[in-house]
């Protein structure tokens, strides 16, 4: 199909007072575009008359700069479709120059708080586009209705454009902050109002948003130990010391935490569902915590990552149900829930800070994009986000099932735990086996598999993996297994 306009080229720049044609002059920064990679290969250029209005020459002068640049073969030039840049030149290459030459000066200089914070990131290199055995961060697209989804997109698409590609309410839009606070309290009992919930992108930019409000460099933040990744880098961009607490069948050991730092500023827990272990945090350890919280004035975040996909007849209660203080700040995302790249989350906060929240949001926090936001206020309120849960639970309780079924063919160096809730469950290994080994291991034979020192600030006395089964078929959980049941790194005899 034949493009309206073309590229625009208004950054060329001619001088009339050159001794040099304005001919020649067009002629040779149309080239050193094209060299520079300015002008990609297959890139349509403007019509003449186009182009010269926007650089102000006669068309005349366009065709005569073009014609040489065709007949040097840069440029092709098809009848009843336009002039394009020519395929044969190695232009990668000539930007891949380019950009060495670029990236040859010195580092620039960063913060003190991100110097110091690069050099403790947990790398995130490995979280995953593709579904399969046994990634653990993917939930099931094979089975979102995009159907449902394509329907509401479209009849947004079509809507008023004032609402569709303006700015936005600050803190997000209303009809997907009410849909949200309706979701809570349906599925975990939380009372909260539209108006203590705060749109993000992401679970991420709620961390850092927390991060940057209440953390100065030097606060201390109890992490869980193993635990999440993304957050932890969130907390370290701020300047946090990070205090790693260790995790036990009941969730945060919280005796830990005070006998490591009393004084903290924020603890981060995943009470519903432990990442990556799985536990439950248990109301005892729970009331341990928000006492703890309240003697050292310090906050907590919840981050419910998973907490809809639940498989028993009621879902685990959030640490925010139980909150009578106002410390703790619950976090939700999209991502587990519908898919990660819309990029959508939130926070709830509690009633004392609405207006601190307000000022930041109303002064420099946007979110993801309104029609992004009306497409999933709809989708709640039409009944397919709750559908597509009770569907997902289903889904992942089977896939479970199968991966449970499966591990039992596999030695006994490697122990699959058993779950509750999510779409990923740990693996212990036996002493003496190496998780790097199975791994990597693993990864040969296509097998995707985490180790759980991945997920730790310090090392932990037992080893193991992390088996994520929600967005892979029961045959290919089947079939993983198979893969790695004779992996030489599990049946390495112990000494």
């Amino acid at each position: 199909m034949k493009q309206s306009a073309g590229a625009l080229l208004s950054s060329i720049q001619l001088d009339r007072a050159s001794k040099k044609s304005v001919s020649a002059q067009l002629y040779m920064a149309l080239r050193s575009l094209i060299l520079a990679g300015g002008l990609r290969s297959g890139e349509r250029l403007p019509a003449t008359r186009i182009l010269a209005k926007e650089v102000g020459v006669s068309r005349t002068t366009v065709i005569d700069a073009i014609d040489r640049l065709v007949a040097e073969g840069m440029l092709i030039s098809r009848v009843g479709a336009g002039t394009f840049v020519s395929d044969t030149l190695e232009q990668q290459s000539l930007q891949g120059q380019a950009a060495s030459t670029s990236a040859s000066g010195p580092r620039p200089r960063l913060s003190y708080a991100i110097n110091h914070a690069e050099k403790s990131y947990a790398k995130r290199t490995w979280l995953p586009h593709k579904t399969g055995a046994f990634v653990s961060a993917l939930p099931a697209f094979d089975a979102f209705p995009m159907a449902h989804w394509s329907r509401i997109s479209a009849r947004h698409l079509r809507g008023e454009r004032g609402d569709l590609m303006g700015y936005g309410q600050p803190k997000g839009l209303e009809a997907l902050r009410q849909a949200i606070a309706s979701h809570l309290s349906t599925l975990k009992g939380i009372q909260c109002h539209a108006e203590q919930i705060f749109i993000t992108s992401g679970a991420q930019h709620a961390f850092s948003l927390i991060g940057k409000l209440f953390l100065n460099p030097g606060d201390r933040v109890w992490m869980e130990n193993p635990g999440a990744s993304g957050a932890r880098n969130a907390m370290l961009s701020e300047g946090a010391e990070l205090v790693p607490v260790s995790v036990d069948d009941q969730g945060l050991v919280v005796e830990d935490g005070l006998a490591r730092a009393p004084h903290f500023r924020l603890a981060f827990v995943t009470p519903s569902h432990q990442q990556p272990l799985g536990h439950v945090m248990s109301l005892q350890r729970r009331l341990q915590l928000l006492k703890a919280a309240e003697a050292a004035q310090a906050l907590i975040i919840e981050d419910d990552y998973d907490g809809e996909f639940y498989y028993g007849n009621t879902p685990q209660p959030a640490l925010r149900g139980i909150d009578a203080s106002g410390r703790v700040l619950y976090v939700g995302t999209f991502s587990k829930s519908l898919f990660p790249s819309l990029r959508l989350g939130f926070v709830l906060v509690p009633q004392r800070m609405i207006t601190t929240f307000d000022d930041i949001f109303q002064s420099w926090a946007s979110g993801p994009s309104t029609a992004t936001q009306a497409i999933v206020a709809d989708f709640m309120d039409e009944g397919h986000f709750a559908a597509h849960i009770r569907l997902m639970r289903r889904l992942y309780k089977a896939r479970y099932m199968a991966l449970m079924e499966a591990a039992q063919s596999l030695p006994d160096t490697i122990r699959v735990q058993q779950t509750t809730s999510g779409f990923h469950t740990p693996a212990h290994l036996a002493p003496g086996i190496d998780e790097g080994e199975v791994v990597a291991q693993a990864a040969e034979r296509g097998v995707i598999l985490a180790p759980l020192s991945r997920y730790c600030l310090e090392p932990i006395p037992q080893p193991g993996l992390v088996f994520g089964f929600g967005s892979a078929a029961p045959e290919d959980i089947v079939n993983g297994i198979e893969l790695i049941r004779d992996l030489p790194a599990l049946r390495r005899k112990l000494v």
